[in-house]
Formats: C-alpha cells, sequence, structure tokens
C-alpha cells in the first residue's frame, strides 16, 4: 500500500483499505521534535509530547520496554467490532501489525454470545517509546491492552469511553476467578494466543489455572498465556517482532510446556505467601530511561515529520 502524507492527511491507494490509517486525529497537528544522542532528558516527556506518527513504513525499534516505533499505525477509534477506549491518551497507536491483529481479533470476539466485539484499551503512543504513566512496556507498538469488559454495543461516545470502566475478573487476591468469568473469555483469549502473530499473553494468575482446569483439547496455545501481576481488568497481549524488522528484540521464548503449573505455584503463593527473604538485596529504583540510552533510530523517529 502505498500512503501520501500531506499536513497531516493520509490519502490511501492501492488494493488495500486504510482500516490501519495513519491520519491523526482532526484536532492534533503534527509534532516534531529535535534531539542527539546525547540528549539526557527523560524519554517519556519526548514521546509523550507527540501527537502523531512519523512517515514511512512501520518499524520497532528495540525491546518492548525500551525503544520506539516509527511509522506508527492508528486504529481508528470505532470500527465494526471494537472501540478503541480513553481516547484523550492518544495510545491507540501501534506497528501496523499490531492494528491489523487487533481488528482481526475482535472480528473474532464478534462471534461470541455477549460480545458484540472487544474494547482496546492501551496500545502504544504515536511514535511509542516510555509513557507518562501506566506501563513500563508498550514502548515498540507491539503490545496492546483488551478489556475484560464484553462490549454490549458499539456506538460509546468520546464521554461514556472517558467515563466507563472496565471489569475485574479476579477473587482471593487473584488466586481464582470471579463470577463474571466465562468460558467466552476462554474463547477469546485463546483465540489471541493461537494466532501466531503473538508471542505472550498476560493476566492474572487465577485466570491461567482457571483455563488449565477447562481447556479439554489442543493445549499447545496455553504455553503463550502467562501469569502477571495486575492484568485482572484486561488481558495485555504481546506480539513477536515482525519479519524483517531487524533493530527490533524480541523476548526470550517462554519455558516448555503448558505454563500450568508454573501458573498453580502463583497461586499457591497468593494463598499461602512465602515468609520474606532476610538475606534479599533491596532492589534499587531503575534510573529513568533517557533519549540517549534509547536505540540511536529513536532519535530520528522523533526528529522526522
Amino acid at each position: 500500500m502505498m500512503r501520501l502524507v500531506w499536513f497531516g492527511l493520509v490519502i490511501c491507494t492501492g488494493l488495500a483499505a486504510c482500516g490501519a490509517e495513519r491520519a491523526p486525529s482532526t484536532s492534533k497537528a503534527a509534532t516534531s521534535v529535535t534531539v542527539s544522542s546525547s540528549d539526557h532528558r527523560p524519554a517519556k516527556s519526548v514521546f509523550s509530547g507527540i501527537t502523531v506518527a512519523s512517515t514511512g513504513e512501520s518499524e520497532s525499534f528495540g525491546s518492548y520496554a525500551k525503544g520506539c516505533v516509527g511509522g506508527a499505525a492508528q486504529l481508528p477509534e470505532t470500527g465494526a467490532t471494537w472501540q478503541a477506549m480513553r481516547l484523550s491518551r492518544n495510545r491507540n497507536w501501534g506497528h501496523e501489525t499490531l492494528v491489523d491483529f487487533v481488528q482481526d481479533l475482535s472480528r473474532k470476539a464478534a462471534t461470541q454470545s455477549g460480545w458484540a466485539g472487544l474494547y482496546v484499551g492501551d496500545m502504544s503512543q504515536p511514535r511509542g517509546g516510555p509513557m507518562s504513566s501506566g506501563h513500563a512496556s508498550h514502548q515498540i507498538g507491539l503490545d496492546a491492552d483488551i478489556w475484560m469488559l464484553p462490549p454490549s454495543r458499539l456506538n460509546l461516545t468520546r464521554a461514556e469511553r472517558e467515563n466507563l470502566s472496565s471489569i475485574s475478573m479476579r477473587r482471593a487476591g487473584g488466586a481464582y476467578v470471579n463470577s463474571d468469568w466465562t468460558p467466552q473469555h476462554h474463547n477469546v483469549i485463546k483465540a489471541a494466543a493461537q494466532d501466531p502473530r503473538v508471542a505472550r499473553i498476560f493476566v492474572f494468575p487465577g485466570a491461567k489455572v482457571q483455563m488449565c482446569n477447562d481447556e479439554k483439547g489442543d493445549r499447545a496455545w496455553l504455553n503463550k498465556v502467562r501469569p502477571w501481576w495486575g492484568h485482572h481488568y484486561h488481558f495485555h497481549v504481546r506480539l513477536n517482532c515482525p519479519k524483517g524488522d531487524a533493530s527490533c528484540v524480541d523476548q526470550a521464548p517462554p519455558p516448555a510446556g503448558d505454563g500450568c503449573a508454573d501458573a498453580q505455584t502463583w497461586v499457591n503463593n497468593i494463598l499461602n505467601p512465602p515468609p520474606p527473604n532476610p538475606n534479599a538485596t533491596p532492589s534499587k529504583p531503575k534510573p529513568p530511561i533517557t533519549m540517549a540510552t534509547l536505540p540511536a533510530q529513536c532519535s530520528s523517529v522523533v526528529s522526522s515529520h
């Protein structure tokens, strides 16, 4: 697909549709920032101030928690089977592969009883990078948060999308799912995990154990579903680095097996927390990511128009 960009307007030509458009919201103008390799400003202050993507093809630079994305695509605010939430955050951007994936998953979700599609939470900022709040990852346009709330309608206003909350699926501190968990949640997460573009899905431990107990068929997909703190109002999908993105750094693959025993250990530790280790060394806070410590390409990403 060829995209011609002129003063923030995107014109798509060719056979493919513009589902993953790069057009900014109508109220926002293009922004660029001049940086250098010796720039020691916190990177989050630079990236969070940029309102539109850079031009060019989508490309991820660096790792999920230390990088950026050039040529990001914007998930349209509303589609036939999805709505992007919290629009004021301007985080409905990502590598074009992520935008395609979210749309594909939303269509699968819409086949589930009681689900009109998906409510999509944070993806990435227009040029990725560290965010001012909320996430350590989501930096290279390959992470997306999918709400646990089954959409009953997809005509929410902007105000409703700011004020509506997702629902928590956890009980007993995350050791178990609660009564809002349904087979449809299982099926939507399973559909995501079976997509070859997906590297990992993060959910709270009780959800992983519940899926392990309920799955009666092929269990290979469970390997991608990993227990992690939080992740009870949404599940977090992380894609593999797209082929050809030589500067994108994949996370190491998860251990072999379905991971169910590991998830049960998490649950056991929630129910019966182990005593603190008296010999543990207190962890030091990580220094802020600066522009100088990001991959060199990120300076060009934020400087370009």
